[in-house]
């Protein structure tokens, strides 16, 4: 996925939380655009404890070739799914 799709999602005014889909099946949800840092070929998630924080208990790198799909998530519904 190119890294200006994702861009135009977290420059979003007002920001809306949504769930990448990856290639091994994996999604996460960004439910704050500060806890995301995008680079060219890469990205970093912080994924929170709670839906309501924007400090991360942990990250995970995603490479944007494995990104299939991207959704917009409604409030109260994020989580995470795949390997923890």
């Amino acid at each position: 996925m190119p890294p200006e799709d994702l861009q135009k999602k977290l420059q979003a005014v007002p920001f809306r939380p949504f769930r990448i889909h990856l290639s091994d099946g994996t999604a996460y949800d960004v439910i704050h655009p500060e806890l995301l840092l995008l680079g060219r070929r890469s990205l970093v998630l912080g994924l929170a404890g709670r839906p309501d924080e924007t400090l991360y208990e942990r990250i995970v790198e995603v490479d944007l070739l494995h990104i299939v799909r991207m959704e917009l998530v409604e409030a109260g519904t994020q989580r995470e799914r795949g390997d923890a």
